[in-house]
């Protein structure tokens, strides 16, 4: 029984409902961005970072709770590389002196502890980082371009970055909406969605090349669906083991991952939509075809024989 005749689900009967639903996630989340924008963290916009040394393991919820009616507002705090070491970051702008000032409301607790280091991060380096962050995505759609136009062909590269830049929109709609934090974190996050979903793409436009060369029969709509049915079972097995972890990373990961872990888990998610269902629309719409995946012909190869000279045994007679 060949692949056609098996009838695998007609994936792309759905596609039309799959554009009009990335259409408006995609337009939302950039009036999102438009109208609310980024809640931008201390690595984008500057502030302060204080470092702590505790005699025992403090609670970090003990500390927020001093900070609060320290009177303190828009801060971090989390452990820094041990359990007595805590880092608190805030939105303000300082110097020594709103050091001491956090200090003196830490000091009410009770607890013993030493001021390791303050720091303060300007506005101006503030906005290089979202300069070269932007850039950086940028940079990397356009290398995913080149790279599975190279590899497949160009309208395979088309479909792959074009799913890829829906991923991060969404993503970054998501953060507009609930005004989570948007810091380096979370941009290290976003490079690892396009990572994540492009390995996905990859899979399925491969099996959907090597069935167009395979499959004698069907048309471009037939060949795609075969493909996703072919690699569904392994795109599910490998999102659902990636969730696993990164839920566990989001409950017991503490605050400082937290916005990494949901901009993955989101990624995800949608990456995995986007590489079954935008990757192999685009692919439709773009007229993929069987001549598109024919091996290129060697010069030469082709006549011959025709262009061969007679033996001389042949001129003889």
């Amino acid at each position: 029984m060949s692949e056609l005749e098996k009838k695998p689900f007609d994936f792309m009967g759905f596609r039309k409902a799959a554009s009009v639903l990335s259409i408006a996630l995609i337009i939302a989340s950039i009036a999102l961005l438009a109208v609310r924008g980024l809640n931008l963290g201390m690595d984008f916009t500057g502030g302060t970072s204080v470092e702590f040394e505790y005699a025992e393991a403090p609670s970090l919820e003990n500390i927020r709770s001093q900070l609060d009616e320290g009177g303190f507002d828009n801060f971090v705090v989390q452990n820094f590389g041990s359990d007595t070491t805590i880092l608190i970051r805030l939105a303000e702008a300082g110097n020594d002196e709103l050091a001491v000032e956090v200090a003196d409301a830490l000091q009410k607790g009770g607890a013993e502890f030493e001021l390791i280091s303050s720091e303060f991060i300007g506005s101006q380096v503030g906005e290089q980082l979202k300069e070269d962050s932007g850039l950086g995505l940028l940079l990397a759609l356009a290398v995913v371009l080149i790279y599975v136009g190279m590899r497949f062909q160009f309208k395979f590269g088309i479909a792959s970055v074009i799913p890829l830049a829906h991923d991060v929109i969404i993503v970054l709609g998501v953060f507009a909406l609930f005004q989570w934090t948007f810091d380096l974190t979370v941009l290290a996050a976003l490079l690892a969605v396009i990572g994540y979903s492009l390995n996905d793409t990859i899979v399925v436009a491969d099996r959907i090349r090597e069935n167009f060369r395979k499959m004698r029969v069907g048309d471009a709509w037939d060949i795609i669906n075969t493909s996703i049915h072919q690699t569904i079972s392994r795109t599910i097995n490998t999102s659902g083991t990636t969730l696993v972890v990164l839920f566990a990373l989001y409950l017991f990961g503490g605050e400082a991952i937290n916005n990494f872990a949901l901009a993955l888990i989101i990624g995800v998610l949608v990456g995995t939509y986007s590489s079954i269902y935008v990757s192999a629309n685009l692919l439709i719409a773009l007229g993929v075809s069987r001549e598109d995946m024919m091996l290129p012909v060697k010069e030469g190869a082709a006549g011959e024989e025709e262009d061969e000279e007679p033996p001389e045994w042949l001129n003889r007679m």
